[in-house]
């Protein structure tokens, strides 16, 4: 669908119109001005990235209007679908080709000193061919911001070229900035390829089993309960419930891991990965729009909403540069020559020149696209985030706390041993059937004949129930502690749940958990990483907690604690510096609010984790923690790069055009103040695009 809508409240509506064409993040920064100055228009933001406009509107006249800005604004159309980049680029190839073809007979004849004029309409031929298009868009005068894009810059550089007779130069300004759009626009469409690749998760049709037999459908229309086949080589449609047999899952494409998952009955399947193994039946658990792939969509093409500083930085800068630099332009023109006898066209080149220099094009477009780059790096590593912010923010992290269960340990739980009797078994089971806690799940298979009634959870303790009349605890000792029930510590590296009922110790169940394989060359690899000091924050017992983690290289554990106590040993843990913290994402909201950045541990089917956390692990892989920070990192240092260099580079060629023209020492070309301009945004745009390289 081209347009989506989502209330917010009754005077403000919220809309994403998804777009084609544009291709320009200052043609972007525009779009989003003349948007946000409509009346009834707010919060509208252009994304030429992910090509769509997002924007808050009060009344159906205040959406045409912006509709109609969008469609008239430059080459911007309407997406309904077409995939329209490689005919854009046939486009440019054309007028690229059809301007050589008219600029290469053009010099020849120069060099042979050929009648100038057939010269000159060789050339002007050349430059209208590969600068039509840019000519065309400063006629579409949409406001003063126009005065200052690059096409202006560019349409006044040939022209000024063609009125000195400089030929060879005006035709060279527009065939050399064709090239670099072109080249721009194929950097650009490769780092969109990165989400296109992830939209390709999602599965159009789905296998939909009946009574009356199986047809296929949309799987935009599967619904809870519903029933499908997934074949060999299918994709998983929605998010589903495995209800017979076994197979195996490639998951590579959702969570960057190259191995097979094996599944059986009973296990969930999270859409998007693909059915490498027999035909099966799945029932399905939640629609599209609640699936695994929704949500990884929406995290990373909703990424770029949230700008990091530099970001937010270059906008403002280029806000306020662009009109200084065009008014300095105009003084080199005209105070100079008041000193020089009034030669106005001495000082017309330098002042063309240091206009073309002078566009922020690389800037607006390296800064965000690095950003977008490290995002989508991360996402192909099984790290989602929420924004490029966080990448800064998890670039700066000296210090990693961890969640101990389901996050160092694997979190799959089963009953180790029972002491006091089945019967300690059967009640555990009843009350534990009621809790979402992950303990909780060592019971799910045990068939019990008790009900428990009036289950209320103690958050860190565990919960009592009514069973058959009688008031049963089933917990931590702690629990039985505050509740007056004697009981002694019991001696086990497994967790123990002690059962107790009317006020007496029946006896304890102990749920064993394993160490991640990767805990330990993960945590050493976040060393590696930068991360100067690793912690563990934990309900569980000091004695289990030492007694499990202890081959694990940390430098502090915490235990005992109870959820609100975290947080406290989170705000001390931060005086050694940027706090990151990795857990469930479901009982550990408190600490990860506390933290400087937080990271979920497999949170791809739990909503609590994806707004609890600035980043998920989709892989439910500590492996993907480490590259995810150096990726961070990387993304950072590229950005000062491009920033540095970019200035840099201006500057030295703004100077050399005036300080050339003052002293007449040398001359520099019309296509040097090019390349300051388009050559060096396709250096910073492709330095950008390093981040797609492997971590």
């Amino acid at each position: 669908m081209t347009l989506i809508i989502t209330t917010q409240s009754e005077n403000i509506m919220q809309k994403v119109i998804k777009i084609k064409n544009l291709d320009c993040a200052a043609c972007a920064a525009e779009l989003s001005e003349e948007l946000n100055a409509i009346a009834g228009v707010s919060n509208a933001v252009a994304d030429f990235i992910n090509q769509r406009v997002s924007l808050e509107y009060e009344t159906d006249e205040a959406l045409e209007k912006a509709i109609h800005a969008i469609t008239h604004f430059e080459e911007v159309e309407l997406d309904e679908g077409a995939t329209p980049q490689k005919e854009r680029h046939l486009k440019e190839i054309v007028s690229i080709a059809v301007s050589a073809a008219f600029f290469v007979p053009a010099l020849v004849l120069q060099l042979l000193d050929f009648n100038q004029w057939v010269v000159f309409s060789l050339f002007l031929a050349s430059a209208l061919a590969a600068g039509w298009s840019v000519v065309w868009n400063v006629l579409h005068f949409r406001g003063l911001a126009t005065l200052f894009d690059e096409n202006f810059l560019m349409t006044i550089a040939a022209i000024g070229a063609f009125s000195i007779m400089q030929p060879l130069e005006g035709a060279a300004v527009m065939l050399l900035y064709q090239i670099g759009e072109l080249l721009q626009n194929i950097a650009v469409g490769s780092s969109r390829g990165a989400i296109a690749k992830l939209i390709a998760l999602k599965s159009d049709t789905a296998i939909l089993v009946e009574e009356d037999g199986q047809r296929e459908v949309d799987s935009e229309t599967l619904k809870a309960g519903d029933i499908v086949l997934l074949r060999k080589g299918d994709k998983v449609p929605a998010d589903c419930l495995l209800l017979d047999g076994e197979t195996a899952l490639d998951t590579k494409s959702l969570t960057g891991e190259a191995y097979l998952k094996e599944v059986k009955e009973g296990d969930e399947l999270l859409a998007g990965c693909v059915n490498a193994g027999s035909a099966v039946k799945a029932r399905i658990l939640r629609p599209v729009s609640e699936s695994a792939v929704a949500k990884i969509l929406d995290m990373v093409e909703n990424s770029s909403a949230k700008k990091a500083r530099p970001e937010k930085f270059i906008t403002k800068f280029a806000r306020i540069y662009t009109p200084v630099v065009v008014l300095l332009a105009v003084l080199i023109a005209v105070v100079p020559p008041l000193f020089q006898n009034f030669n106005f066209a001495a000082w017309l080149v330098p002042a063309i020149e240091f206009l073309v220099i002078s566009c922020p094009c690389a800037l607006i477009i390296s800064v965000p696209l690095t950003y977008f780059s490290g995002v989508g790096t991360l996402a192909r590593c099984g790290v989602l985030t929420k924004g490029a912010v966080y990448l800064d923010e998890l670039a700066k992290v000296r210090v990693a706390v961890f969640d101990k269960t389901g996050t160092l340990t694997e979190g799959k739980f089963s009953l180790a041993s029972v002491t006091g009797g089945e019967r300690v078994k059967l009640l555990a089971a009843a009350v534990e059937k009621n809790s979402s806690h992950p303990l909780a799940q060592a019971f799910a298979g045990i068939a019990t004949p008790y009900t428990a009634e009036n289950v209320q959870e103690i958050a860190g303790m565990g919960l009592s129930a009514t069973v058959d009349g009688k008031e049963v605890l089933v917990g931590s000792l702690k629990l039985l502690r505050s509740r007056k029930v004697a009981a002694e510590p019991a001696e086990s590296l497994c967790s123990v749940v002690y059962v107790a009922e009317e006020g007496k110790l029946l006896g304890q169940v102990e749920i064993e958990d394993k160490v991640r394989e990767e805990a330990a060359p993960a945590l050493k690899n976040l060393k590696d990483a930068g991360i100067e000091y690793r912690a563990v924050l934990t309900g569980d017992t000091e004695a289990r907690a030492e007694g499990l983690l202890s081959g694990l290289p940390l430098e502090e554990i915490h235990a005992g604690l109870l959820p609100e106590e975290k947080p406290l040993y989170a705000e001390k843990l931060k005086e050694r510096g940027k706090l990151l913290y990795v857990g469930d994402g479901i009982n550990d909201t408190p600490v990860m609010a506390a933290s400087d950045v937080s990271v979920a541990m497999g949170g791809l089917g739990s909503d609590a984790a994806i707004e609890a956390s600035d980043f998920v692990l989709a892989s439910d892989s500590l492996s993907a923690l480490p590259k995810a920070i150096k990726g961070a990192k990387k993304t950072g240092k590229i950005v000062r790069e491009n920033i540095v260099f970019s200035i840099a580079v201006k500057a030295a060629l703004m100077a050399a055009s005036v300080v050339a023209t003052a002293t007449g020492l040398f001359a520099l070309p019309i296509w040097a103040a090019v390349f300051g301009d388009v050559g060096v945004m396709l250096l910073a745009v492709l330095n950008s695009l390093r981040m797609r390289a492997s971590l």
